[in-house]
C-alpha cells in the first residue's frame, strides 16, 4: 500500500473514498493498523485515560505525546501519523505553538498535528503554523481540552444558531490552510451541513455518518478500556476479557506447576547434564 500523505487524504474526500483513522500509541500496534490498511493514525492526548490512568486528558503534557507519536513512528506505518497537541501547547503564544508543533514533527515523528478549537484567536495560530509548513488537522465541536469551559462532555451544535456557529469556524479553518479536520459530538446533520460547505475532509467521532471519514480511539473499540461508554462507540472486540482469560490461565499453571513444561524449557544434553551432576556430586563428597 502506498504511503499515506496530507495530499492523498485530501483526494480521498475528492474521489468519494471514506478515511480510516484510529489511535495508536505504540509501535506494535501502528504496524497493525498499518497492515489493515489504516488511512491515518492520531497520536491521541487521549492516552492520558487510555494509558495513562488520568480522568480527563488536561494532564497529559507535550512530552507525553512525543514519546507515544516516536514510539509510533519507528514502526514505519503506511499511515499518515498526526501528533494531537495537548493542552495549552499551542495557545500562550505564537512562538510557543510554532515551536512545540516543530518539536512534535522533529522528536515525535509525526507528519502533521492536530490542534483544537475553532476561534479567532486559534484560527489564527493555525495559519501561522501552516504558513510555517506544518500540516494541521482542525477539531471543533466538542473539544476534550475545553471540557472545563464547556460543562462536560455535552453535544455540542444542536441548534439551528450553534450549528451555524460551527460551519463559519469549519470554514475559517479551512482558509487558514488546515487540510482536514475533526468533528466530535455533533448532531449529524450538523457535521452533513460542514462537510457539504468546506472542501477538506471532515473526520467525525460521535458526528454520524456523513463525514468523510471516521476515527475512534482504538482502545474503546477494542473494549480494553471501560470506565467511558460514550454513546457512539461500537465495540467490535472484548480484547480486555481475551487478556482477562489468559492471564487467568496462565496464573492457574504456575500456581500448579505445569508451566513453564518441557516444551517451554531448555534443556542440556545428557553428557553435559551428567558431567554438571557429576562435578556436583564430587564437590558434595
Amino acid at each position: 500500500m502506498a504511503r499515506k500523505t496530507t495530499h492523498s487524504i485530501r483526494l480521498m474526500k475528492n474521489k468519494g473514498k471514506k478515511i480510516v483513522m484510529l489511535t495508536a500509541y505504540d509501535a506494535p500496534t501502528a504496524a497493525i493498523l498499518s497492515e489493515v490498511g489504516v488511512d491515518m493514525i492520531l497520536v491521541g492526548d487521549s492516552v492520558g485515560n487510555s494509558l495513562l490512568g488520568y480522568e480527563s486528558t488536561i494532564p497529559v503534557t507535550l512530552e507525553d505525546v512525543i514519546h507515544h507519536s516516536a514510539a509510533v513512528a519507528r514502526a514505519r506505518p503506511d499511515c499518515l501519523i498526526v501528533g494531537d497537541m495537548p493542552f495549552m501547547s499551542y495557545k500562550v503564544s505564537v512562538e510557543q505553538a510554532l515551536e512545540n508543533c516543530g518539536l512534535m514533527l522533529q522528536e515525535g515523528g509525526a507528519e502533521a498535528v492536530k490542534i483544537e478549537g475553532g476561534s479567532d484567536s486559534v484560527v489564527s495560530i493555525v495559519k501561522t503554523i501552516v504558513d510555517a509548513g506544518i500540516p494541521v488537522m482542525g477539531h471543533i465541536g466538542l473539544t476534550p481540552q475545553s471540557i472545563y469551559q464547556l460543562g462536560g462532555y455535552r453535544i455540542q451544535g444542536r441548534t439551528a444558531d450553534m450549528a451555524e456557529a460551527l460551519v463559519k469556524q469549519a470554514v475559517k479553518l479551512e482558509e487558514a490552510g488546515a487540510f482536514s479536520m475533526v468533528i466530535e459530538l455533533v448532531p449529524s446533520e450538523t457535521a452533513k451541513l460542514i462537510s457539504e460547505t468546506v472542501t477538506i475532509p471532515t473526520i467525525g467521532i460521535g458526528a454520524g455518518p456523513y463525514c468523510d471519514g471516521q476515527v475512534l480511539v482504538l482502545w474503546d473499540m477494542l473494549g480494553l478500556f471501560e470506565d467511558f461508554k460514550p454513546k457512539f462507540v461500537k465495540k467490535y472486540a472484548n480484547v480486555r476479557e481475551l487478556i482477562k482469560n489468559a492471564v487467568s490461565e496462565y496464573s492457574k499453571e504456575v500456581r500448579e506447576g505445569t508451566f513453564p513444561d518441557k516444551e517451554h524449557s531448555f534443556e542440556m544434553t545428557e553428557e553435559e547434564t551428567g558431567r554438571l551432576y557429576g562435578r556436583t556430586k564430587s564437590r558434595d563428597g
